[in-house]
C-alpha cells in the first residue's frame, strides 16, 4: 500500500488547517483509516478516523468539535478540518490506513500502512 499525505503548516492559535491522505494498492481489510499524531516528547495518540464501511466517524476527547473527518472523493482517501486549533495541536500527524478499533481504543496499524507524517505547528 502506498499512503500520501498533505497538508500543515504554521497558524496562529483559533486558526484552521487541513490534512488530506489519499492510499492507493490497499488489499488488505480494514476497519478504518484517520489520523495519529505525536507531539514533542509525547507517545503517538488517536486523533480522528472514519469506518470504510459505512462512514462512522471518530475523535478523540481532545479534538473532538473542533476536527471534523470525511471521505474525500477518491476512493481510500481522507481529508480532516482542523478548527480551532490550539498551541497543544502541535504535532506531526500520521495518515493510518489500517485503524482497528478495540473496545474503546483505536491502534496504529503497521508501518506500511501510514504516510510519511506532515508537521503542524500552532503558536500561541
Amino acid at each position: 500500500v502506498h499512503v500520501e499525505q498533505s497538508g500543515g503548516g504554521l497558524v496562529q492559535a483559533g486558526g484552521s488547517l487541513r490534512l488530506s491522505c489519499t492510499a492507493s494498492g490497499r488489499t488488505f481489510p480494514a476497519y478504518a483509516m484517520g489520523y495519529f499524531r505525536q507531539r514533542p516528547g509525547k507517545e503517538r495518540e488517536f486523533v480522528a478516523a472514519i469506518t470504510y464501511r459505512d462512514g462512522v466517524t471518530h475523535y478523540a476527547y481532545s479534538v473532538a468539535g473542533r476536527f471534523t473527518i470525511s471521505r474525500g472523493a477518491a476512493d481510500d482517501s481522507v481529508i480532516l478540518q482542523m478548527n480551532n486549533l490550539k498551541p497543544e495541536d502541535t504535532a506531526s500527524y500520521y495518515c493510518d490506513v489500517d485503524i482497528t478499533k478495540v473496545g474503546d481504543n483505536f491502534l496504529p496499524g503497521p508501518q506500511v500502512a501510514w504516510a510519511q507524517g506532515t508537521q503542524v505547528t500552532v503558536s500561541s
